[in-house]
């Protein structure tokens, strides 16, 4: 996108009723905190950065004030858009075309058994499952969906917007690499507690484009929510709203389980110590050893992927903020390495 094209997009999805934030110049993570907040870890709803105008904490900050975002992009063009999917009731699936050993059948579509009579050959990616549960259940697959907004994606992975028909019920993100919460195998889910990379928007492995003519979500297929609730994307209603009303304040974070917290948070703070530390601090292993627990995490279904990696780039921007792309690729790798692996806080695997 050239200049001025970003804040543009950021004001049509603003438009649309989608809360945005700013996404680091050509990634598809958030942008990083202010040096206050790095230096201070706090809930995004204790920031008064928020409040202020500021685009602390990702998607928590994310607004559809057209003043908060000229100035945002008015101060860094580059800025990528991000949609705060929660607030703006949407669902999207989020399918993935990465190269990975293909798990047992078993492990494919959660909750279902695939008999032996089914045949899987050539089954390699998100796009193969999500054929194959839409089969199962004698529906068109939604990655060929028209009616929908679609966005393919730099990796050759497919983003499948939809609207939430029925706002009281709320869907939580996950990730397909999860045995317990999951749509498919390589099907990501983004709703509440999550964010998506805006269609047109850059990044240095390329372009998220649209696919086809619709450029607005299409209500959720009935089938598809009967799916995201049979495989527990519907939160019991005490755990629900990481909505607010619209407009520039941010939603409540939703926090991380207990569990996970307990085995994560010390190797969060081991990353956030390397700042008094600017060198020999061994940081790199120590993000790595960081977010390779919480792909582990993510995997066994303790932890929101992008909680997660809100978590991580936090501790680790603040540590070394002077390389924070560099601090993303580390985490980008071992969140994906330790995925391989599932963690349970209580030591299964």
């Amino acid at each position: 996108m050239g200049p001025g094209a970003a804040r543009a997009v950021a004001r049509w999805c603003a438009g649309a009723g989608w809360p945005v934030h700013p996404l680091a110049p050509r990634q598809k993570t958030p942008t990083a905190n202010c040096e206050p907040c790095r230096r201070d870890r706090h809930r995004p709803t204790d920031c008064p950065c928020i409040g202020n105008g500021g685009w602390c904490h990702g998607f928590h900050a994310a607004t559809t004030s057209f003043e908060r975002i000229d100035a945002w992009w008015e101060a860094q063009p580059r800025f990528g858009v991000g949609v705060s999917c929660g607030p703006a009731d949407l669902v999207v699936i989020d399918v993935d075309a990465h190269q990975a050993q293909v798990p047992d059948r078993s492990r494919l579509l959660p909750g279902i058994s695939i008999g032996p009579q089914v045949t899987l050959t050539g089954l390699a990616t998100g796009f193969d499952t999500l054929a194959l549960l839409a089969a199962l259940r004698a529906q068109p697959s939604p990655a060929e969906d028209e009616g929908t907004l679609r966005v393919r994606t730099p990796s050759g992975g497919l983003h499948i917007w939809y609207r939430n028909p029925d706002p009281q019920t709320r869907y939580r993100s996950s990730t397909g690499s999860s045995p317990k919460v999951a749509l498919a195998w390589q099907v990501d889910v983004r709703s509440d507690g999550g964010y998506i990379v805006a269609p047109a928007t850059r990044t240095v492995n390329g372009n998220y484009l649209p696919v086809g003519k619709a450029r607005h979500p299409a209500p959720l297929p009935a089938w598809l929510a009967a799916e995201l609730a049979r495989t527990g994307h519907v939160p019991p209603a005490a755990a629900l709203d990481s909505r607010t009303t619209t407009h520039a304040a941010s939603p409540p974070r939703r926090r991380a389980p207990k569990a996970a917290g307990r085995i994560l948070e010390p190797l969060l703070e081991q990353v956030v110590a390397c700042e008094a530390i600017p060198e020999g601090a061994g940081f790199t292993e120590k993000l790595n050893r960081a977010a390779f627990t919480a792909g582990g995490l993510v995997r066994a279904g303790h932890l929101a992927e992008d909680e997660a990696r809100s978590l991580l780039l936090e501790g680790a921007n603040r540590a070394r903020p002077q390389q924070e792309h560099r601090n993303g690729t580390i985490i980008e790798s071992a969140l994906s390495a330790g995925a391989q692996r599932p963690f349970h806080p209580k030591g299964r695997s």
